[in-house]
């Protein structure tokens, strides 16, 4: 074999093994791939791992600051109880959908969808997964906006497509209007009980919802993007500053047995639906001018500082 000979063939030999690898790397997509640990930019919560979007990746913490990323793609994303559910990205060529994976990333349910994903939680239990879609337009600080929330029995699989088909009960009454909108769905420890925003007539409020019954009732004004805590007794929740969101939204706590409200001690505007780390610290995300994300937490009670969890991270879950 001559010199050009042996040349041709090493090159369509390096070619072959870049083609393989890449189709490895594909076939090995839903399962968290090692990744190269870097700094997080920021400390956990004492330790606690966390579960997380890095670059539209999924991504771990491995204590104490470093961070391990998959190649799952999600635009949302949460964990809980070994489910992990994921929000596929919305592409030119190709359309969104609800993916529901186990604690190694192995699909085990796909649920095509329609919309821009926006809000995604999985109860405590693992059992029972809910999302919110922009049907039309991107922002809650807008008026004339469109989306849709749906759940998921992943033990049943019974799907509710929207919840705009349940019965409501609006200040003790029955209601119904065709600019209803619900989204920020947040389950209770039973996985039937729950809680989401309701959006119609111009304002916005806290509702309980019961999934059996398909019936939800008004609770409260002004709360959006409601999160339950551990316990059970309390929401984190946004709350537009002087009821108008094009002011922004201050992060606060509501009591549900006084339905007495807090305001934490983050000041920033905050749009996102927080997240409990535990029963006394919650996380959020804020996006900075540049577009990247950044997880923030703070105390559920009281004036505490804010602190940065983790640089370039959004849809935090604690992973326990």
């Amino acid at each position: 074999m001559n010199a050009r000979s042996r040349v041709i063939v090493l090159t369509a030999t390096a070619v072959l093994l870049a083609a393989l690898a890449v189709t490895y790397t594909v076939s090995r997509g839903a399962e968290p791939a090692p990744a190269e640990s870097r700094t997080s930019g920021g400390a956990t919560a004492d330790g606690q791992r966390l579960q997380f979007l890095s670059n539209g990746r999924l991504a771990y913490t491995s204590p104490p600051r470093s961070r391990r990323v998959t190649p799952a793609e999600c635009d949302r994303a949460y964990a809980a109880a070994g489910t992990v559910a994921c929000l596929r990205p919305v592409g030119a060529l190709s359309a969104g959908a609800l993916v529901v994976m186990d604690a190694r990333l192995h699909q085990r349910r796909r649920v095509p969808l329609t919309g821009f994903p926006n809000r995604l939680r999985v109860s405590a239990s693992g059992r029972m997964v809910a999302w919110t879609l922009f049907i039309d337009g991107h922002s809650y600080a807008t008026t004339g906006f469109s989306t849709r929330a749906g759940v998921l029995d992943t033990r049943t699989g019974r799907l509710v497509t929207s919840l705009e088909d349940f019965a409501i009960t609006k200040d003790g009454a029955p209601y119904r209007n065709r600019d209803v909108n619900f989204w920020g769905i947040t389950f209770a420890a039973d996985d039937n009980r729950f809680y989401a925003t309701l959006s119609t007539g111009g304002g916005r409020y806290l509702v309980q919802g019961d999934l059996a019954a398909r019936t939800v009732r008004t609770l409260a004004p002004n709360v959006e993007c409601p999160s339950l805590s551990p316990d059970g007794t309390r929401l984190a929740f946004k709350s537009a500053i002087a009821g108008d969101p094009k002011r922004g939204w201050r992060l606060s706590t509501l009591d549900l047995a006084t339905l007495k409200t807090a305001p934490l001690g983050e000041t920033r505007s905050v749009d996102d639906q927080p997240v409990w780390l535990d029963d006394h610290t919650i996380a959020y995300t804020l996006q900075l001018s540049d577009g990247t994300n950044q997880t923030w937490a703070v105390q559920a009670s009281g004036p505490g500082k804010p602190r940065r969890l983790l640089d370039n991270a959004s849809s935090v879950s604690p992973i326990p």
